[in-house]
């Protein structure tokens, strides 16, 4: 996807401690992948495991990653343990306190192995690689293999977890689940499948004196006493990390008394319904409590706004938007005051709201099996092309032959749209929205959008020849294309739900379509649509133009005749081909 790069004053807006912790995340699933495929080299030899694990530690131990490990470790194990204080609700989806559960459980049980290896070599200059490992495990302390094993599994299942709630909100999501549930499931096969071979190799070699000998020496398993003393650093650190969880929960308790004896307050849905909760509990959390359907895509991770609240009333006591929850509200295109994340507004008085996104309705679309219907955050490119004329149209005809026109020129542009992979998603009396990259790339959707604009007007010449016997003058018509991050969802009431974009990007498309009228063009590019679509920066002329409701111009591109667009797309894809 080409957009334009992020400042840092942006990402630092953006990056929350959910953020940070996903970061960490990230980079502790890369090393797990390390590990785990260094484990699968085991298939082969154990000879090939020392080989592997050598490339793994030149680069996992190399100073500036190193660093970078450790901090991300330190502060994943953190953030956990922060997260076990702040969640106030766990009557989320059951995924989700499972991922928290087993990220706990993961240090306590990781605690022996990293003393036992890391420190050991720290302070005893210990050399244990997988021999040695897969000695102990297979041979001196089979009962050790199991817990290696669950290990193992909690830390990928968390992993993945973290990974597909962090992915499922991308557009490449849908494309790209196949694949990665085949590396779900084969990496830790073939990690474990590696380790039980390599160790039971290693349990037939550990039966010759002289491998004993090579191999289990002092430098590389240590002394008893060393090993004694490995254990109880371990077991100090274990009880500490219990103690860390234990003063979490002990936080939590005096957390719930102060909110209780701090007072209630009362939330009023906007539809009758009234709840009291203790003052500190988010609005999404004071729904999950009380089982109010509540819409939110992201499980309230303020990384989408699907669980956006609109306040009733005055607005001006609420606490202020979070750095992160401003973010968001700019991404959308969200600047009213009255609109908050409810998933991050913590209020501390009585709270009147409506809900922008209806939890349980059933779609205007077929977009009614997909998260969309309750809102999802995506990239699309809105085109917006407007009837020329309409007006004169209409004083000079019977109102059944105006509509006919315009249903006939509708139809024209629908065809083009559908034809090209597009949606005509709403239509405003003599014009209409259409949405591209429901189910296509980025690139794809610009050009898609592209080769629509010039089909609808190879349509419209094919009506006015149709009409031109009814028509004193041609139909003539606008069209502004822009792409950026939009919502899409249901929007509406009771039995009139329609399934529509939300958002800057669609708003600049309709500003660029009211452009063509004083530039008299027949459609008017953004910038990004250009770039999206990897076309020459020569390819259309293009000038700088004052959108409204933006502080600086905009960079855009004007076609005069929208034919040329066809050929323009087609011509780079036979260069790129």
């Amino acid at each position: 996807m080409a957009t334009a790069p992020v400042h840092m004053p942006e990402l630092v807006r953006a990056t929350g401690v959910r953020q940070l912790r996903l970061i960490c995340g990230v980079i502790l699933f890369a090393y797990v992948v390390s590990h785990f495929l260094n484990h699968a080299l085991g298939n082969i030899s154990v000879d090939a495991m020392e080989v592997g694990v050598y490339y793994h530690t030149l680069f996992w131990q190399f100073l500036p990653v190193a660093i970078v490990f450790y901090a991300a470790a330190l502060t994943h194990m953190g953030l956990g343990i922060y997260a076990l204080y702040q969640r106030r609700q766990f009557r989320w989806r059951t995924i989700e306190p499972l991922q928290l559960v087993l990220g706990l459980s993961i240090p306590a049980l990781v605690m022996g192995h990293v003393v036992g290896v890391r420190l050991g070599y720290t302070l005893y200059d210990h050399q244990k690689l997988y021999p040695q490992e897969l000695y102990l495990f297979f041979v001196a302390a089979p009962g050790r293999l199991w817990q290696m094993t669950i290990l193992l599994l909690i830390a990928w299942v968390h992993g993945c977890i973290g990974i597909f709630f962090w992915l499922r909100l991308k557009p490449f999501f849908t494309r790209a689940a196949p694949y990665l549930l085949a590396a779900a499931v084969l990496i830790p096969t073939l990690s474990l499948l590696g380790i039980y071979q390599g160790g039971r190799s290693v349990a037939v070699e550990s039966e010759d004196g002289e491998w004993r000998t090579q191999n289990l020496t002092r430098r590389q398993v240590g002394t008893v006493a060393e090993g004694n003393t490995l254990d109880r650093i371990a077991g100090g650190l274990t009880i500490g990390y219990f103690g860390l969880l234990a003063l979490a929960l002990v936080a939590r308790g005096a957390r719930a008394l102060r909110e209780r004896r701090g007072g209630m307050i009362a939330l009023s849905y906007g539809n009758g319904k009234t709840v009291r909760v203790p003052k500190g509990l988010s609005v999404l959390e004071a729904s999950l409590r009380h089982n109010v359907p509540h819409a939110s895509v992201c499980g309230g991770r303020a990384r989408c706004s699907t669980c956006r609240i609109r306040i009733i009333g005055d607005h001006g006591a609420l606490p202020e938007p979070s750095q992160r929850e401003a973010f968001v509200l700019t991404r959308v295109g969200t600047s009213d005051p009255s609109i908050r994340l409810a998933c991050q507004l913590r209020p501390t008085a009585d709270l009147s709201f409506f809900q922008l996104f209806t939890p349980h309705t059933l779609s205007a679309s077929t977009q009614t099996s997909t998260p969309a219907s309750i809102g999802q955050e995506r990239y699309l490119v809105s085109l917006f092309v407007d009837m020329r004329g309409s007006t004169q149209l209409a004083e000079k005809r019977l109102p059944f032959d105006t509509v006919f026109i315009v249903n006939r020129f509708l139809g024209a542009v629908s065809q083009a749209v559908i034809e090209n992979g597009g949606l005509p998603n709403q239509f405003v009396g003599d014009g209409m929205l259409a949405l591209f990259g429901l189910s296509a790339e980025p690139r794809t959707a610009c050009r898609q959008a592209l080769k629509a604009a010039a089909g609808i007007a190879t349509h419209i010449d094919e009506l006015n020849e149709l009409l031109s016997h009814d028509l004193r003058q041609p139909i003539r018509f606008g069209i502004g294309i822009h792409g950026g991050e939009v919502i899409i969802g249901d929007i509406g009431y009771r039995d009139h739900i329609v399934f529509t974009a939300l958002g800057d990007a669609v708003n600049v498309a309709a500003r660029l379509q009211d452009m063509t009228k004083t530039l008299a063009c027949e459609a008017i590019v953004s910038e990004e649509i250009l770039r999206t679509a990897d076309l020459a920066d020569d390819a259309l002329p293009q000038q700088e133009a004052a959108i409204r409701g933006r502080d600086e111009p905009m960079a855009v591109r004007v076609i005069a005749d929208a034919r040329e667009l066809a050929a323009l797309v087609d011509r780079t894809e036979r260069v790129a081909a």
